[in-house]
């Protein structure tokens, strides 16, 4: 019987442990796209025990304790930290085949260099030994970042962000890392949410501009951009159901608009043309700036009704969204083209029947430049072995997956990165089989190069990051 997560771990060839080990594994991270707050990062702040740093603010934990049974109470309610990580530790437990139990187990090994077992009759252990190396004074948030191998992040910043712990991170010359913002404007897509209008005036205070139009508003959007790309924002990204398109002149969307500030109720056609017109010009100042746009469709939020008014929105009550991605998508992507505006654009589904669709979405638009449009890493619901394995098959069988930007951890935790880990097992795993089979040809170079490139290189040429190394104090 093989051994538990050893060395070669999810490599089931020696070609793919050669491809792991020799290739993969040391690469640095560029981590383009997370939820990790500027701030935590900004102040370096600390945890008291593994508790906070990772039951706080992970909906993926907090799922899988509800579907075994466990009271809201110790899992945002207020049961003492030990409790809830007891409650923890005895769900992960019987979690086979969930990814959580090789994440949680990799981060234990990683971070904490606990190469056991996490159960209900471990936890006291694994809590004294989490508790021990936390109080050590290296486990802070740039601690954590930096003795992760990470070279670059990109965090998830509203338009009328002041960026202020971005310059705060930046001025710290103690710190290797580059932290990027990158710009997510669905409050301003948003025109159906009953808070557009508050986000509006926020923008127009930020702006010192009063939008009174849709035309006002992009004046002041660009704006924003300009500062944005002035602290170095490679990327936008985009949180939607799914992607419109229904064209309509400016003065209908003005019209639109104007109905908005009356609070009328807007029909769902009036909404679509909203969002298709501003998307539309988001998307032609990407172009212009050099940025990549990042689409993440295919979800439903906030399902549970009750749950949200209790405790909000990214709380574990979101589910893949069955829309028809169909034609809107391709003659969104098309209207940009034609004009000669279409950016560097990543397409992500949380619906893996989608898979196959992008693919060939992708291969309509690359332009002559590689990869130019992408079919983002297995999101979300998908970020799995099975998933990864779907999404890594699908775009070698119709794409090209040497061209691929690879993975991104879209998380809240500073202890997430071995999901990059996870990544490049797998897909070394399957560039090994690939060869052993005699599928491809076992060609080391060739297949460490595109190991390599996949886990790393890929992305900082994707993004265009120039990252700048300080002069380190330490």
């Amino acid at each position: 019987m093989k051994k538990f997560m050893d060395e070669s771990f999810m490599l089931t060839t020696n070609t793919a442990q050669v491809l792991y080990h020799n290739y993969a594994e040391k690469q640095k991270i560029i981590d383009y796209h997370c939820h990790i707050n500027p701030k935590e990062i900004a102040d370096d702040v600390t945890f008291e025990n593994i508790t906070q740093i990772w039951l706080g603010a992970d909906h993926y934990k907090w799922r899988l304790m509800r579907a075994a049974g466990v009271s809201e109470e110790y899992i945002t309610g207020n049961a003492p930290d030990y409790e809830k990580f007891l409650k923890y530790a005895q769900v992960l437990s019987y979690a086979v085949g969930n990814p959580l139990y090789h994440w949680s187990h990799l981060e234990l090994k990683k971070y904490f260099n606990y190469s056991g077992v996490l159960s209900e009759k471990t936890a006291p252990e694994v809590w004294e030994i989490t508790a021990s190396k936390l109080k050590t004074g290296t486990m802070s948030a740039k601690q954590i970042i930096a003795n992760s191998n990470v070279e670059a992040i990109c965090t998830t910043d509203d338009p009328a962000d002041s960026l202020e712990y971005h310059e705060k991170i930046e001025n710290d010359k103690s710190f290797g890392v580059s932290v990027y913002p990158a710009w997510r404007p669905d409050r301003a897509i948003n025109i159906e949410n009953a808070d557009f209008l508050d986000y509006i005036e926020k923008l127009s205070a930020v702006c010192s501009v009063k939008i009174t139009g849709f035309e006002e508003l992009c004046a002041c959007l660009l704006n924003r951009m300009f500062f944005f790309n002035s602290k170095g924002c490679k990327t936008s990204d985009h949180g939607i159901t799914d992607v419109p398109y229904s064209p309509a002149q400016k003065s209908e969307i003005e019209k639109i608009f104007e109905k908005r500030k009356q609070n009328a109720e807007l029909s769902s056609d009036e909404i679509r043309k909203y969002k298709t017109a501003i998307l539309l010009y988001l998307g032609e100042k990407y172009a212009k700036f050099g940025w990549v746009m990042q689409l993440h469709f295919g979800v439903k939020r906030n399902n549970n009704t009750a749950m949200y008014n209790k405790i909000g929105a990214d709380t574990g009550f979101d589910c893949i969204g069955y829309y028809p991605v169909s034609n809107d998508l391709v003659n969104f992507m098309d209207a940009l083209d034609t004009k000669g505006f279409l950016p560097k654009t990543i397409l992500y589904s949380l619906n893996p029947t989608d898979n196959a669709y992008l693919d060939t979405v992708a291969g309509c638009f690359q332009g002559g430049i590689k990869g130019k449009i992408q079919h983002g890493s297995a999101w979300w619901f998908n970020d799995h072995k099975k998933g990864m394995y779907e999404h890594i098959e699908n775009l070698a069988s119709v794409g090209y997956l040497a061209g691929f930007v690879g993975m991104l951890t879209d998380s809240r935790s500073l202890l997430s990165y071995p999901r990059h880990d996870y990544f490049r097992r797998i897909l070394c795993d399957f560039l090994g089989k690939a060869a052993e089979s005699g599928e491809f040809p076992a060609d080391i170079e060739t297949l460490g190069k595109i190991a390599a490139d996949i886990s790393y290189n890929n992305t900082k040429e994707y993004f265009g990051f120039q990252i700048q190394k300080k002069n380190l104090d330490n």
